[in-house]
């Protein structure tokens, strides 16, 4: 009988193979599955936020297991695998602190217009009557944060020690020390910064919509570290354009990579590659819980870090 193949879903993790394999575990590669090899996949190594098709993974009988990397686990049917047996696990808040850390760069960069300082200063137009043309000042400003999960409550912590003003919403209430808004559309029109956090699935797609963009509006900001698919992303565009909204900071987005012509014409948007969570320390623990569950599925054990039935 042949070893259980573990099956690599993405080339996003095609990287880490080497990781996986010196486990001991028998890799092989979506992008180069055999029939052979589909008839033996037990487990997949997977990037949560791609999607994984009913079609294809009901193409692998012996499938038991996706194993997300990723904290995120989007891309996965996560209902119509348990009711065919598949067990879900993602990476259990092992980033969170560095997301949050990423969010607050983002936000201060973006309010105090960090970037286009350092493009004056390596083009050479720096001039002395600049520093008479200041930023607005963070203090004191109303901070709201979308989804109070673990990385939430992080950028909530940091955001009083900055001295912002705290409150959240998401759909489900929890005890907590900061206020929750009646609805999203009440915390927009509250807020001068907007930061999205909320954990992404088919129901809040769009979530952030032109009535929220246009509610935080062309005095806020609006910050996504959670998934591109929160945000309708052509009415996010032309608000920064049309000025109806001041200005934004994203790690994520709606296509990855994102077109660059569509950020061409809105520089007051602060950009970076899907990097928020990518710390040299957050990975290894993320790939080692990501080995470990694969590793308990295959002896029969409970896994460490299982998707909840009813996510934060």
């Amino acid at each position: 009988m042949s070893d259980p193949v573990i099956l690599i879903s993405h080339p996003v993790l095609a990287g880490l193979e080497p990781v996986f394999a010196g486990a001991g575990l028998r890799m092989a590669r979506e992008w180069d599955l055999t029939d052979a090899d589909r008839a033996e996949v037990r487990a997949i190594l997977h990037a949560g936020e791609f999607v994984l098709t009913p079609q294809a993974l009901a193409a692998l009988p012996k499938l038991g297991l996706i194993a997300c990397v990723s904290v995120g686990y989007d891309g996965v049917d996560v209902a119509w695998c348990r009711s065919r047996g598949i067990d879900v696990s993602h990476a259990d808040g092992l980033n969170a602190e560095d997301v949050a850390d990423h969010a607050i760069g983002l936000m201060i960069a973006a309010w105090r217009n960090i970037p286009a300082g350092d493009r004056t200063v390596r083009e050479g137009r720096w001039r002395h009557e600049d520093r008479l043309a200041p930023q607005p000042s963070l203090g004191g400003r109303r901070l709201g944060i979308v989804g109070l999960g673990a990385i939430g409550q992080a950028v909530a912590r940091r955001a009083e020690a900055m001295r912002l003003q705290v409150a959240w919403w998401g759909p489900r209430d929890k005890p907590a020390p900061w206020p929750r808004a009646e609805n999203l559309l009440a915390l927009a029109r509250d807020s001068d910064i907007l930061v999205v956090a909320s954990r992404a699935e088919a129901s809040n797609r769009g979530l952030i919509s032109r009535e929220i963009i246009e509610a935080v509006g062309p005095k806020g900001l609006i910050v996504n570290v959670a998934r591109g698919s929160l945000i309708d992303e052509p009415e996010l565009v032309a608000a920064l354009k049309d000025g109806r909204l001041w200005r934004a900071a994203l790690d994520v987005f709606q296509t990855e990579p994102t077109p660059p012509e569509r950020w061409a014409e809105a520089p007051n948007a602060v950009l970076t590659p899907h990097t928020a969570g990518s710390s040299t320390e957050a990975i290894p623990l993320m790939v080692a819980q990501a080995i470990d569950n694969v590793q308990r599925f295959l002896r029969g054990e409970a896994l460490a870090s299982p998707v909840a039935p009813v996510a934060d």
